[in-house]
């Protein structure tokens, strides 16, 4: 059976070129590398993150999730970059946990290590991806959910632009129980 509409984005678009490094207001974004595991472990055991994410990583763990993110940008089914300090140290991360190119889609993740928060590092990398995937890839909607009890990644998702759309009902288990979460969407022009 045919569609009766194009692909907003070519298959082959993120498979055809290296993942890029973007640059976000004092911030770097870029691909993840294995001498980035110490940053992922402390990352998960945070108990913030845990809370959040909904999930531990052990070193293995962790070795096997940094290894995993070149194929889903080989696959075109996630990308996910580091958020690094003008020194390279990481202090965040972002990503692009599920991606449809044929709808014009993707869902974004993000989370910033304790002893980096209340800079608006969450806030300036999700700007600066956001303005990648709509822009240079040509997505047309980009959303994020979050827990309504996460009030401040309510505040980074509104800074960045993106626009409230509504309360999924416990939509999502964690490890206190199922949690209401907030939509938050943008779409390109």
């Amino acid at each position: 059976m045919a569609y009766l509409v194009a692909d907003v984005v070519s298959a082959g678009t993120l498979t055809g070129s290296p993942q890029p490094t973007l640059a976000a207001d004092g911030l770097t974004l870029r691909p993840w590398r294995s001498a980035d595991l110490p940053a992922v472990v402390a990352a998960y055991a945070d108990p913030a993150i845990q809370q959040w994410h909904c999930r531990t990583m052990d070193e293995s763990e962790a070795a096997d999730w940094l290894a995993a993110w070149p194929g889903r940008w080989r696959t075109e089914s996630g990308a996910g970059w580091a958020v690094t300090s003008p020194d390279d140290e990481v202090v965040g991360q972002i990503g692009l946990r599920t991606i449809s190119l044929p709808a014009g889609f993707a869902e974004i993740s993000y989370w910033v290590l304790p002893a980096c928060r209340g800079r608006r590092i969450a806030a300036r990398a999700l700007s600066a991806l956001t303005t990648w995937a709509l822009g240079s890839l040509g997505l047309h909607r980009l959303e994020l959910r979050h827990s309504m009890v996460n009030t401040a990644s309510c505040r980074v998702a509104t800074r960045a632009g993106y626009a409230a759309e509504g309360v999924q009902r416990s939509a999502l288990l964690h490890p206190d129980g199922w949690h209401d979460m907030h939509l938050h969407a943008v779409v390109s022009c």
